[in-house]
């Protein structure tokens, strides 16, 4: 009888909040076809698969795969390298929108608010394939602007392209650029949450503005800041495949050969899918140790976490 009861009120909440119900259905299709629905072909990675005799009459195999990638010579570099990839992009790119939108949010004048905002949120929409030949422009040995630069100033033109030392420089700063402005978007909403009278309180006992930053500003957005630094930690193995293969040379791989193009290289290419798919699964389970880790070390520490 209770449950009878619950159901007719269920029903008028879906009737009532129909029109937002069918607003979200693109994001949940979304979801549930490129994301759940491919998980069951992770079972490949057990398997000797064939594309002619298909999942369901491939032979089984276990973790040779897994073993295989385990003892190759290129597993550690190539970890190494995406880890190493990860970690500075996490270091510098995680707090260049915080910076920034604190930055915005010290801006009176609303126009001009307004224009570094947009500016900001530009490159985010660029193709990587054009911030890569941006890229390339600008660092060419004979016409970028860069060792034109380097030139009037009376230093040594750098090949940075073939420089496997100057690679990850390369890629982080173009990275933290694209996307700067796009992650200030949740901050700048975090920082409307903030109370005014929390400012006005402060300026009455003389504090200065970094003062109110440091006391009331980033503690009022850092439940938001916990939470995109637990995401960015279960994503520190993932790094974009577009970029890293469009900037490295072959005199890069000591420093670009990253999993991704690696499981390009030797799995996709060369048709081994069994083994690709066991390199992507262990990437997928060190992402989700992190992120576990990172949840318990932020509720054990601050009191915030995801769940």
């Amino acid at each position: 009888m209770l449950q009878a009861s619950r159901r007719p009120g269920f029903l008028r909440k879906v009737k009532r909040d129909k029109y937002l119900l069918l607003l979200l259905l693109p994001c949940v299709l979304y979801y549930v076809i490129f994301k759940y629905v491919p998980i069951f072909g992770v079972s490949i990675a057990f398997m000797d698969y064939n594309l002619f005799k298909g999942i369901t009459e491939s032979d089984w195999v276990g973790f040779k795969y897994f073993s295989m990638f385990f003892h190759t010579p290129d597993f550690w570099p190539v970890l190494r390298n995406t880890f190493l990839l990860g970690f500075y992009k996490l270091l510098f790119g995680f707090p260049a929108p915080i910076i920034l939108a604190l930055l915005i949010n010290e801006v009176r004048r609303s126009f001009m608010k307004r224009f570094v905002q947009t500016v900001s949120y530009l490159p985010h929409f660029i193709s990587n394939v054009v911030v890569a030949g941006i890229a390339v422009m600008f660092l060419s040995p004979t016409g970028g602007m860069v060792n034109q630069l380097l030139s009037a100033l009376g230093l040594e033109r750098i090949n940075f392209l073939v420089e496997a030392s100057w690679f990850r420089t390369i890629y982080v700063t173009t990275d933290v650029w694209q996307h700067i402005g796009w992650g200030t978007i949740i901050y700048l909403a975090a920082l409307t949450a903030i109370d005014p009278q929390l400012y006005e309180a402060a300026r009455m006992d003389g504090a200065n503005r970094w003062k109110q930053t440091l006391n009331i500003t980033l503690p009022g957005i850092a439940p938001a800041i916990v939470i995109i630094l637990i995401l960015d930690i279960g994503k520190i193995l993932e790094i974009g495949f577009e970029k890293v293969y469009l900037l490295a040379t072959p005199a890069t791989y000591e420093t670009a050969d990253i999993i991704s193009t690696y499981v390009y290289r030797v799995g996709l290419t060369q048709g081994n899918y069994s083994y690709a798919t066991a390199i992507d699964l262990f990437t997928g389970i060190i992402s989700f140790i992190f992120i576990i880790a990172a949840n318990g070390f932020s509720r054990r520490v601050s009191g915030s976490s995801i769940w």
